[in-house]
């Protein structure tokens, strides 16, 4: 019979997943800005670059609050996710709609992240931890400020010269 897991278990290896997809992101964003050809898109990778390592940090704190060292487990998802990415930058290389494919990429991250931020925020409240709570509400807030920027991207430029 398999041993009854608590939430405060879930809470963590769910930590742990988001860890490791912060850190991968963090590693593809510097590419895909170099690949990017809108200077717009170019400076949202940047300016989200700088933000997931705030993020990181942010992450870094909540692990110590639950007494736990930051480390990442492998998430297939964020894995996954990343290498689209890289296949989209070398099939569209050089083409109008390598920044579209860019923007759709970032946006599944986006979307991800989101998920997981926001799961991680339910549950750090469900579990009284009360200070973890606004760390994960700050980067959840930021990763919708991201996703609402290049929803604007893809709607005023990018798609149209991916057309």
């Amino acid at each position: 019979m398999a041993q009854e897991k608590s939430l405060q278990e879930l809470f963590v290896e769910t930590l742990k997943d988001i860890y490791y997809a912060e850190k991968q992101i963090l590693r593809a964003l510097p590419k895909m800005a170099r690949n990017a050809q809108s200077e717009d898109l170019k400076n949202a990778f940047k300016t989200h670059q700088e933000q997931t390592e705030g993020q990181i940090e942010r992450l870094e704190q909540v692990f110590e609050m639950v007494g736990k060292p930051a480390r990442g487990k492998m998430c297939p998802a964020i894995v996954g996710i990343v290498e689209e990415g890289k296949e989209i930058m070398e099939d569209f290389a050089g083409s109008d709609a390598l920044d579209a494919g860019l923007l759709s990429a970032a946006q599944a991250v986006e979307h991800y992240e989101i998920s997981r931020y926001g799961t991680l925020k339910t549950w750090a409240g469900q579990l009284g931890l009360t200070d973890a709570v606004p760390l994960l509400e700050a980067t959840l807030k930021e990763e919708k400020e991201t996703d609402a920027l290049l929803s604007r991207l893809a709607e005023q430029s990018v798609n149209q010269k991916a057309a």
